[in-house]
């Protein structure tokens, strides 16, 4: 999979900070292919326990010893699934897109936990990577991988401007029933 690291890349995404408390108070989370982990950074400051997983050991490295966060070495697309028999609360995924682990994902997100998932969609190729239609969601294609088994609480698709200009489609939800937005 292809990644585009945002400009501010260090910084948690709004999406993820907004839907963050969502998830239920001291839960595990997993942070997949998190990068340097500034998703699992936040997390961690919330109170979560975090599982932050990348295929890239130099990523992990900047992650290790951090407090409330686990790291774990694994190659998500070449690999074995390294979470069949785990139930996580909360699953963030920024920025990457490998469809065949969707089941998976969805598989490992306990009865209650909430799923954050925001990427590239069909359209950023005019801003530039990732182009390949391999790594760009289709229009509406996470409400439709999501809408028999999870409650919805948000969904946005379309252009935006910052932080940097991008087609983007993003989504929370929760398994099982009960959702409701966070304060702002």
């Amino acid at each position: 999979m292809e990644t585009t690291p945002l400009p501010n890349h260090d910084q948690p995404s709004d999406w993820v900070r907004r839907f963050a408390p969502l998830i239920p108070a001291g839960g595990k989370v997993l942070d997949l292919a998190c990068g340097k982990g500034r998703h699992a950074r936040l997390l961690a400051t919330l109170g979560y326990a975090v599982e932050a997983v990348d295929r890239n050991a130099d990523n992990l490295a900047g992650l290790a010893g951090s407090e409330g966060i686990s790291v774990h070495q694994a190659d998500l697309e070449g690999g074995p699934w390294p979470y069949y028999g785990f139930a996580f609360d909360g699953i963030v995924v920024t920025n990457y897109l490998h469809r065949p682990l969707m089941p998976n994902i969805l598989g490992a997100l306990a009865v209650g936990g909430v799923l954050v998932y925001e990427t590239f969609m069909q359209g950023n190729e005019r801003f530039g990577k990732p182009a390949d239609p391999a790594y760009l969601l289709r229009p509406g294609e996470l409400l439709e991988i999501v809408r028999k088994r999870f409650a919805v609480v948000a969904f946005e698709q379309g252009e935006v401007a910052a932080p940097r200009p991008a087609v983007i489609q993003r989504i929370c939800v929760r398994r099982g029933e009960g959702a409701r937005l966070p304060e702002h």
